[in-house]
């Protein structure tokens, strides 16, 4: 099983990936067939790259390479979008002894959530049976195997393994429901199933590996490592018993441990993939900034990570020390920025403009967007990626500044909520106490005004959390909530709150996915609508 890091459209660089990995797992594990994730030669998801004219052109030029270079004694299954009589289809595909001897049409096409496979793909609809080595061989594509039609096919048609190709996402609970899913379609089928995922990051979506087999009676009988490039190899043997070698199977992580890992991934991959050379973030000192920056160092190094305090009149002395507490600790580059005089100079030139209103959030949004100018001038000097540092919660609700401290290139805590985020933060310190206690403890604040509290503007996160799980995860109506025994005024504002701010989501950075539903590819309301909460 070759669970590897694919780049979405580098068709050369991927080819190169797979002829090293079948290689390496010919010469070291004495491999006698090797499966890659599905789409594995244009990655995934590779969205409007499918509708490029020079895409049959590249595909051909690939299959092509693989048959010619790689070696003749080690069967290749490889995924890849083919144009056959004027419709594209998603491939598996296998190459043998120079030659492709079998190919399969993904027949279940994703049009969910993050999924858009329908409006590019044609559906197959004919089993594929392949022999070698004196076995049988079926052939599926990641959302086949959640149907009991191909597996149904598979054995009708003889197959004694199921060879399956993944690109499947990361979110919470996800090891769970794909483990139970190949128990059912392996007791279907009679026969084990093998399951490569892909590992990696492609903007919002993460992948997070963990290839798995189980034997025919549904019995999980190896786990690759999650989050993990590599070559995983089992001995298959006909029945119920599959060996797994030469390493035994890893763990599944805990649920902190594993969302962690995909936040850690999500910005390594979006940093490196898109050659910035580090990250540059405003450290305040809250624990949004503090969870952040213990994020980018761990995917980078402290070496490509630099913190910047943005102080004013508002900034508590304990907010300045913990942050160049917890930059000290990591070990990063840090320094102080005053934004005093910069804010004096902007209220001068708007005197006249501001003569006879009321202090109000505009002067608050004024700090948070000269903060934002302060970061994006030191990106565009240093190539350095801009981490915004707002989480769910705050996304949701719009409690944050447009082009303040919403600008940036990625927002790493953007679908995580604000209760996770401590409990993230808890988790991290358990591996070393890099984020100071008192960060974790105090109550939050934009010390964006004097006294500033986040309580004063919204409920307490435990309330405003579940709220908005129901709301936008579950899609509950409000009626549906109260009736779950929450407060009726409160729960109105807060999907107000959340319906009035989708332009500010539009604008948004992109961020890791690590929900079920997150803001971006996963939900999509129009910005200008009538629809009245309750309905």
């Amino acid at each position: 099983m070759a669970q590897v890091n694919f780049l979405v459209g580098d068709i050369p660089g991927n080819v190169e990936k797979t002829l090293n990995a079948v290689t390496r797992a010919r010469d070291l594990h004495h491999a006698n067939i090797i499966v890659f994730p599905e789409l594995s030669l244009i990655g995934y998801p590779p969205e409007d790259l499918l509708l490029r004219p020079s895409l049959e052109t590249r595909i051909s030029k690939a299959l092509e390479t693989l048959k010619n270079e790689a070696p003749g004694d080690i069967a290749l299954v490889v995924g890849y979008p083919q144009l056959i009589d004027g419709h594209l289809y998603n491939m598996a595909g296998v190459i043998f002894n120079g030659e492709l001897i079998a190919q399969y049409r993904k027949q279940c096409l994703p049009n969910y959530r993050v999924f858009d496979e329908k409006r590019y793909f044609s559906a197959g609809s004919e089993v594929c049976v392949f022999e070698l080595f004196g076995a049988k061989f079926a052939l599926s594509v990641c959302e086949d195997i959640w149907f009991s039609e191909p597996m149904a096919q598979a054995k009708a048609a003889g197959a004694e393994f199921m060879l399956n190709l993944n690109a499947s996402p990361f979110h919470r609970g996800k090891s769970n429901e794909r483990e139970n899913l190949l128990e059912q379609r392996a007791l279907e089928g009679s026969m084990p199933v093998i399951y490569t995922n892909l590992v990696g990051a492609q903007d919002e979506l993460v992948f997070d590996g963990g290839s798995m087999v189980v034997n025919a009676k549904g019995a999980k009988v190896y786990q690759a490592p999650f989050f993990e490039e590599g070559l995983y190899c089992v001995s298959l043997q006909r029945g119920d018993s599959l060996l797994a070698s030469p390493a035994e199977s890893s763990p599944v992580p805990h649920e902190l441990e594993s969302i962690y890992n995909a936040l850690v991934l999500g910005v390594r991959d979006y940093v490196n993939k898109n050659g910035f050379k580090g990250i540059v973030l405003g450290l305040s000192g809250g624990i949004d900034s503090a969870l952040t920056l213990a994020i980018a160092v761990d995917a980078l190094g402290k070496d490509r990570v630099e913190a910047v305090m943005m102080p004013f009149r508002y900034t508590s002395d304990l907010s300045k020390n913990d942050a160049a507490d917890e930059a000290q600790r990591l070990g990063v580059r840090y320094q102080s920025i005053s934004i005093e005089a910069t804010f004096d100079s902007f209220m001068a030139s708007l005197a006249e403009e501001f003569a006879g209103t009321e202090r109000d959030t505009t002067e608050e949004n004024l700090q948070a967007r000269i903060r934002g100018v302060i970061l994006m001038a030191i990106s565009n000097k240093k190539r350095y990626l801009v981490l915004t540092t707002g989480n769910k919660s705050e996304v949701a609700v719009g409690y944050s500044t447009l082009y303040g401290d919403m600008a940036g290139g990625f927002d790493v805590l953007k679908d995580v909520p604000k209760v996770d985020v401590f409990e993230l933060s808890k988790y991290r310190n358990t591996i070393s106490e890099v984020i100071p206690v008192s960060v974790i403890e105090r109550p939050p604040s934009a010390e964006l005004a004097p006294d500033q509290k986040d309580q004063d503007s919204l409920p307490p996160y435990e309330v405003l959390d579940e709220i908005l799980y129901r709301y936008v995860e579950l899609d509950e109506s409000s009626d549906t909530i109260i009736a779950a025994g929450f407060d009726g005024d409160t729960v109105r504002r807060v999907l107000r709150l959340v319906d009035i701010n989708e332009y500010k989501r539009r604008q948004a950075p992109v961020g890791p996915r690590i929900s079920q539903r997150g803001f971006g590819r996963d939900r999509r309301y129009p910005i200008t609508n009538g629809w009245k909460i309750g309905e």
